[in-house]
């Protein structure tokens, strides 16, 4: 079982070895991106810019052999420049569909909240259904799809705030912030010197079959519990003794929460070379999961009161449940 183990983990860890050999720091952020990718999910990027959020998830998708394409928002942008359309040919006197860059594995949207509401409706549809309609015909996205947005925090003049349902189709949201000054030193010396190319570790086939074997992953019932718990938390504080949260909060997460914490923990149990979740697992992708998903009063945004203030609360109000580890190894020894 130790040795399935260290062979499973293997490829993920030699694709996030490769990808440090350009990007400096930013741990969290590229674990996520693993993590979306093994459970097949999005990712939203908070930070202000030059953070290497394009660099993270390009050289991502060199370690994977997979395509990779970038569309940066702008106000003026239609959502055929995203999708694709149809072209009318004066030779042939027939209509030509021209897919759009969406058609890749791993996207990069750029400011997202820069581009108005039909753009973002194009490209939140492609993220649920993974397919686009152009015309009368239906054509499916590549197989691994990973869409990471980013939004800068530090402007509103001139951008479209995604509406807080369209949010919830992202699995996480990461915040990120500026690095060290260790790290900022080690990030200048490389990128004023020659870039270390990185090497292709996996194809996209590969990354598939790690999907499905990260969908194997087992998850306690009391896990699942677990998370219930947290969810419907945000959505009524007073039921786990927390009365004063309550004028914060106007909509808690919604069921999409509880499901995408329980993959999203079953995943990072993979990464760390396990074939089970525990509950630390589910602690640590909590915020990233969930904080997205809360619609904040008036009342939270005088108090300067945020998402993860209230989540933390939460975590720390709820006890973490105890899993007997030997009833894990046993069930995935068994099965």
């Amino acid at each position: 079982m130790e040795q399935s183990n260290r062979e499973n983990k293997l490829p993920m860890e030699q694709v996030l070895y490769e990808v440090k050999k350009v990007i400096v720091g930013q741990d969290h952020l590229l674990e996520r991106l693993i993590v979306a990718l093994l459970a097949r999910g999005h990712i939203l990027v908070e930070g202000v810019p030059g953070l290497a959020k394009t660099m993270a998830i390009k050289t991502l998708a060199d370690t994977v052999g997979g395509e990779f394409k970038r569309i940066q928002f702008t106000p003026d942008l239609v959502p055929a420049d995203l999708i694709g359309t149809r072209i009318y040919n004066q030779k042939t006197g027939e209509f030509n569909t021209s897919l759009g860059p969406v058609f890749t594995n791993l996207l990069l949207a750029d400011e997202i909240n820069r581009a108005p509401a039909k753009v973002q409706s194009a490209l939140l549809e492609v993220m649920q259904e993974r397919q686009v309609t152009i015309g009368r015909e239906t054509f499916k996205v590549p197989t691994p799809f990973l869409v990471l947005a980013t939004q800068n925090p530090i402007e509103t003049e001139g951008t479209y705030p995604l509406p807080e349902a369209q949010v919830d189709r992202f699995m996480l949201k990461v915040l990120i912030g500026y690095p060290t000054s260790t790290e900022e030193f080690v990030i200048v010396e490389r990128m004023t010197s020659a870039i270390t190319a990185v090497q292709k570790v996996i194809t996209t086939d590969q990354l598939v079959e790690l999907q499905k074997m990260a969908d194997k992953v087992y998850v306690d019932p009391v896990l699942i519990e677990y998370a219930v718990k947290l969810v419907t938390a945000t959505r009524s504080p007073k039921t786990v003794d927390l009365p004063d949260l309550e004028h914060y909060i106007t909509f808690g997460a919604s069921p999409r929460a509880s499901i995408n914490l329980i993959l999203a923990a079953k995943a990072i149990a993979f990464v760390r070379g396990r074939t089970y979740a525990l509950p630390q697992d589910v602690v640590d992708m909590a915020l990233d999961v969930i904080r997205h998903r809360l619609v904040l009063s008036y009342e939270a945004l005088s108090d300067e009161v945020t998402s993860d203030d209230i989540l933390e609360k939460i975590l720390e109000r709820i006890p973490v449940p105890v899993v007997p580890l030997n009833e894990h190894t046993n069930i995935r020894a068994n099965s």
